[in-house]
């Protein structure tokens, strides 16, 4: 997944409000975001779970389970998070994501890290809910 650049590529890129339909209109950004579960895998790896709809893409769907891995990687005590893989489906117009991330207090390598309270932080302007 080209997601992987970053979190801060996307959270740059989705700024945009609205898509365009059929004929050029713009159709408004109105998701709906579903329900997170989080089940803790190993003391730093955790699962998530997520639906939404009114997703444009799966970059929407994909920031919606980062923002759910910032807010609790910050819950946990940490600061970081590592994005480790994400499925995504869309079954008729709910998407579902499950997402797998580890948690860290310090930078981990890879390129696909969260500072998580930049992330949380950009969610919560953006009006993304989190755990």
């Amino acid at each position: 997944m080209m997601r992987a650049v970053a979190v801060f590529g996307l959270l740059v890129i989705s700024g945009a409000v609205s898509a365009c339909a059929q004929g050029g209109a713009a159709v408004p950004f109105e998701p709906e975001y579903g329900e997170i579960q989080t089940d803790l895998l190993d003391s730093d790896l955790v699962n998530f779970r997520i639906t939404m709809s009114g997703a444009r893409d799966t970059g929407d769907v994909a920031r919606y389970a980062d923002c759910a891995a910032a807010q609790y990687t910050l819950i946990r005590g940490y600061g970081f998070a590592r994005h480790v893989r994400t499925n995504i489906a869309d079954e008729g117009g709910v998407w579902r994501a499950d997402a797998v991330y580890t948690i860290s207090p310090t930078l981990p390598r890879g390129l696909k890290t969260i500072d998580a309270e930049i992330v949380a932080a950009d969610c919560a302007e953006n009006g993304i809910p989190m755990v």
